[in-house]
């Protein structure tokens, strides 16, 4: 299994926190680039300093991001807490699930984007990494524990890239960054009888 440090969203306040597409993108912007200030990310974001910064103190109050030492007194850049951001879908508080179904959906889209902007530049790729990367998906029949067991195993065949993340001397020649993307979502709706 992944050994990737991960901060767990667990009330509404939070997952409505986090659920702004600026701040998924700071949050993964400092995850891939390390600690950077304001002003670096909102170049890299294409964003205006102030609002980066708001939206940095935002996330460090959901215990997203937090300071770092600067090279001098004035640098004062921020850093992700963790890896993985999770939150739990099954709550039992209705205002939570509420907003972890609008933190899914934001997700969703902004995953629906990523994909969008790949298709755009696709052409610009080179042929071997035009031949890896698209789209792909598998029907399978599964029981719930069999679905868990699956995304397990799956998470684990990932996990033997983490070090990378976090190492850049781990990195191949020739490595990129790539998004793999997990959508286990049913073909037909639940049965009448399924428990809610």
């Amino acid at each position: 299994m992944s050994s990737r440090p991960e901060v767990r969203l667990t009330d509404a306040r939070a997952l409505r926190g986090y659920a702004h597409p600026l701040r998924l993108a700071l949050v993964g912007l400092l995850r891939r680039e390390g600690p950077l200030t304001a002003t670096q990310a909102a170049e890299r974001l294409d964003e205006s300093v102030p609002s980066c910064s708001y939206h940095l103190r935002q996330l460090a109050r959901y215990g997203l991001a937090e300071r770092v030492e600067g090279a001098d007194a004035r640098e004062r850049p921020w850093r992700a807490t963790a890896q993985v951001t999770s939150w739990d879908d099954l709550s039992d508080d209705p205002d939570a699930r509420v907003a972890a179904n609008e933190l899914n959906a934001i997700i969703l889209d902004h995953y629906v984007a990523r994909a969008r902007t790949h298709l755009a530049r696709r052409a610009d790729e080179p042929a071997q990494w035009r031949a890896v990367l698209g789209f792909g998906d598998a029907l399978v029949h599964v029981t719930a524990a069999e679905l868990a067991e699956l995304s397990q195993r799956i998470e684990a065949l990932l996990a033997e890239y983490d070090e990378r993340l976090t190492d850049p001397a781990t990195r191949p020649e020739g490595s990129r960054p790539v998004g793999v993307i997990q959508l286990l979502v049913p073909t037909d709706p639940p049965p009448p009888s399924a428990a809610r």
